[in-house]
């Protein structure tokens, strides 16, 4: 994790890149949001930032904070702890930003600091069928268990595309979420 966060430190960028060889279907990049440990597939991730200027946007939900522009690029922040109904905390120099493409579309997860890329197996990982009550589709995916240590794994297109945002409809409203 500190390695993670001190090559962050000496870049404000960090491009995540793997070869052929890597079988990233079972590789998720975690982080951790308050005490606990999350992780998303490394596939949706484009890469790792530091937190920048936040241009706020209005009539969005409470837990998109607004919006930055990264090379040319507009990408909307989503706070995941506000997300997840936490108790919003300032921004501080472990803070950064995970850059995912979901839906041919770019959205920013603020989080409290970047762990590591695990490899988290098909039998390691518990379904999460008991957790969704509401009837709506569950942002948790499942726990990934390895070790002695539990991952959150989110279902990404489901954090994206429940509640008050849906950045699947936004890539169908605008022809294109880039800025000129």
């Amino acid at each position: 994790m500190e390695e993670v966060q001190q090559h962050m430190q000496q870049s404000n960028t960090t491009d995540l890149a793997f070869s052929d060889e890597d079988n990233i279907e079972h590789m998720y990049l975690t982080f951790s949001v308050a005490s606990e440990e999350y992780g998303v597939g490394i596939a949706t991730v484009t890469e790792i930032v530091g937190m920048q200027r936040i241009m706020p946007v209005p009539d969005v939900p409470h837990y998109i904070k607004g919006v930055i522009n990264l090379r040319g690029k507009v990408i909307p922040l989503m706070d995941m702890r506000v997300r997840f109904g936490l108790e919003e905390k300032a921004y501080d120099e472990r803070t950064v930003v995970i850059v995912l493409e979901v839906a041919d579309a770019p959205i920013g997860l603020i989080v409290d600091g970047v762990r590591e890329v695990r490899e988290i197996l098909p039998g390691n990982v518990d379904a999460p069928s008991y957790f969704n009550a509401s009837g709506d589709k569950a942002i948790v995916k499942g726990l990934g268990r390895v070790e002695d240590r539990v991952t959150v794994i989110l279902d990404v297109d489901a954090l994206v595309s429940s509640g008050e945002f849906d950045i699947h409809a936004e890539v169908d409203a605008h022809a294109s979420p880039e800025l000129v």
